[in-house]
């Protein structure tokens, strides 16, 4: 079961050692799944504690003057890390006081002390500590302070040999491109919540929709899509939209809205995951809700008969 921890102080996480990995992790995609399975392979074979160590606020976010479009919530972000056999995970406020520390300090404080590193697994490009100046030759360097052992993985590629980075998944993601962000990935892409009330404004106009909000999480994608939606043990085709809602709302909080196409069942606060198959379009303001319902109508039509294209066909449903 996995185990969270905020602190860098406290006593050690793994006294009898610890195979880790390090890194942002978000969208726990193809590259990181490949990190965390030869972490867990490696502890299992030698009898050590299967570890990571992660960051939130997540880094880029943290120094980025836009906000960061995140592709995994923490909560999916946690649950990605359980089901890859994490048993101890080191999740490190990101903030002033973790910016200043020294690269030597955090090896020594957080890897060795804290959680007792015997191998730790990183990318090539990895860069941690004050000014980013500690890398894969510095914990080379420091091997003889401490009882480890550095092992760096090589890029993990598409069978197009495209590298495999957060940064391509949110660029296929921004063209609508969700073949491209599930290769990418490893997986569709998907957002998960629990289900909130709303106006009922959908519910008027013949769509009644399951609501998730969005917090303080900036979604990579926005418009009108068709989707797949978890329900339990199930999936149900849908057409969603996520944005503001310029016709209704006239702007404010964002929200993903789902329809779930001939589904009779009260989802008020159930968690739901919604998989998105296609984008139909951006979100526009209609003059009346005449016209936003006689568009909703064809967006409908539209995704029904995308979800019925075997084509399109998600290996989260089989």
């Amino acid at each position: 079961m996995l185990k969270i921890h905020r602190d860098i102080a406290g006593p050690c996480l793994a006294p009898d050692g610890s195979v880790l990995a390090i890194g942002a992790f978000d969208g726990l995609h193809r590259g990181h799944a490949a990190l965390l399975a030869k972490v867990r392979e490696r502890a299992t074979k030698h009898g050590l504690v299967a570890a990571a160590v992660s960051f939130e606020p997540l880094p880029r976010s943290y120094f980025s003057p836009a906000p960061l479009k995140r592709l995994s919530s923490v909560r999916e972000k946690l649950r990605g890390f359980a089901e890859a056999g994490i048993d101890e995970l080191l999740l490190l406020r990101f903030n002033a006081e973790l910016v200043a520390m020294r690269a030597d300090d955090f090896v020594r404080d957080v890897l060795v002390a804290r959680m007792g590193a015997r191998e730790i697994w990183v990318g090539a490009d990895f860069r941690f500590g004050n000014n980013r100046v500690g890398d894969v030759a510095l914990l080379e360097t420091m091997q003889g302070e401490g009882p480890y052992e550095v092992r760096v993985l090589d890029a993990v590629s598409t069978g197009d040999g495209e590298r495999v980075s957060a940064s391509r998944v949110r660029g296929a993601l921004a063209f609508g491109d969700f073949a491209h962000a599930a290769a990418l990935l490893g997986r569709p892409f998907t957002m998960s919540g629990r289900v909130v009330r709303g106006q009922s404004m959908g519910r008027d106009l013949g769509y009644p929709t399951a609501n998730i909000r969005l917090g303080k999480r900036v979604s990579p994608v926005s418009g009108i899509f068709a989707v797949r939606v978890r329900v339990g043990d199930g999936w149900w085709p849908g057409v969603a939209s996520l944005g503001v809602r310029p016709t209704i709302a006239g702007g404010g909080e964002p929200l993903l809205e789902a329809h779930l196409f001939d589904f009779d069942g009260d989802l008020y606060g159930q968690r739901i995951e919604v998989e998105f198959v296609a984008k139909l379009r951006d979100e526009e303001k209609f003059a009346d809700l005449d016209a936003l319902r006689a568009q909703m109508d064809r967006d409908a039509a539209q995704a029904r008969c995308i979800l019925a294209d075997t084509s399109v066909f998600s290996g989260a449903i089989a």
